[in-house]
């Protein structure tokens, strides 16, 4: 896109990391925008993806999306990059060890453990930042909202209540009486029986169901609509807060918690403002349509996505074919796959207003 307007003078390259590429790559952004090296242009980092599994349960989780995010100076949305924690294991909970295959090799079981195991490191080491640089403790009272990777909302259930059931261990402030009581059988549990224990999961979700109904859920909307994005899943659900809550946003502080397996995870800190057109929470919110794009989606029927995943498959490192070259159902703008040739080039079309095509054909960036 920007060398066809003739803009080569660009630095940065792709992020790839499971889900947390697009989190490396905007750490990396903001990093340039913050230092010596930047020289007053702004930052672009888009977290795309799409999810899709082998024939089985977790095939009807996938989906796919993409999230773009403008970095400069004096934005209404500012990282508190100080506030921040980080983990980083080895661990095969999510792989894809076939390259001829995009399907995943996935450990449900270790997947979730290592996920909340991440939580509570990053939120440990989170916590020991903030209190050290505020000289008081932190709690989830000291945040208004919390934004989870999302692979199924599920588990950002049970994040939250982790969180919930962490700050009971640290005798938070944010712990009343009654929830003391109800989570005072599990504070002897060690870190790996907790990951495991039901009861403990149930009560501490009870425990949160207010907090989480205000903290949490309206960063919901589009991971439940679209399912699991990979890269943009974290970002897709803090677009859900800002629209749903973009007009209460000014001085609110967010958490987010950045998650890809392998692993590597960071929890880190915004603070929100409001800003000046165009750079203002209601006017990102309005560009977002997010409603909108929900409701322009087209239903297919199941058995129709199968074929689609088949035809995937096939062409999946595939060379020397040409596509339907059907963008019927493309946004005006979209840039679509019409071939990949004997050497593996790909060639790409632009969808344009009344469904013709503009500039023609490119191949690999190049008209």
């Amino acid at each position: 896109m920007m060398l066809k307007h003739g803009n080569t003078d660009i630095e940065g390259v792709d992020s790839t990391n499971a889900c947390y590429g697009g989190t490396a790559a905007l750490f990396n952004c903001v990093n340039w925008v913050e230092s010596s090296s930047w020289d007053g242009r702004y930052g672009l980092v888009v977290c795309t993806d799409s999810a899709v599994y082998a024939e089985g349960p977790a095939r009807p989780t996938g989906g796919a999306a993409a999230i773009a995010m403008l970095i400069g100076p004096d934005a209404p949305i500012a990282f508190e990059s100080k506030f921040r924690g980080s983990h980083m294991s080895h661990a095969y909970d999510f792989y894809k060890p076939n390259l001829a295959s995009e399907y995943p090799v996935v450990d449900g079981k270790l997947s979730q453990t290592c996920y909340l195991m991440a939580l509570d490191s990053c939120y440990k080491h989170f916590c020991a930042k903030y209190e050290k640089l505020e000289g008081k403790q932190f709690s989830i009272s000291d945040a208004e909202y919390f934004v989870f990777h999302s692979p199924y909302n599920k588990l950002v259930q049970k994040s939250f209540g982790r969180l919930v059931f962490n700050d009971f261990v640290r005798n938070a402030s944010s712990i009343d009486e009654t929830a003391k009581e109800k989570l005072a059988p599990f504070s002897t549990l060690s870190g790996d029986e907790s990951y495991q224990n039901r009861d403990l999961e149930k009560a501490s979700q009870q425990v949160a169901k207010a907090l989480y109904d205000a903290k949490v859920q309206p960063t919901t909307l589009i991971p439940k609509q679209v399912g699991n994005m990979y890269t943009a899943s974290l970002y897709a659900a803090f677009a859900s807060l800002l629209h749903n809550k973009h007009t209460e946003l000014a001085g609110k502080r967010v958490i987010l918690f950045s998650y890809g397996s392998g692993l590597t995870a960071t929890m880190f800190s915004l603070r929100l403002n409001e800003g000046q057109h165009p750079f203002s929470l209601s006017n990102i919110a309005s560009v977002m349509n997010v409603a909108g794009k929900l409701k322009a989606r087209h239903e297919f029927a199941p058995e129709k996505f199968v074929d689609i995943l088949k035809l995937m498959e096939h062409r999946y490192g595939a060379k020397d074919f040409v596509t339907s070259k059907d963008c019927s159902l493309l946004a005006s703008g979209t840039y679509y796959l019409t071939e990949v040739d004997t050497m593996y080039r790909r060639f790409y079309a632009q969808k344009a207003v009344g469904n013709t095509v503009e500039n023609g054909s490119l191949a690999n960036g190049h008209s």
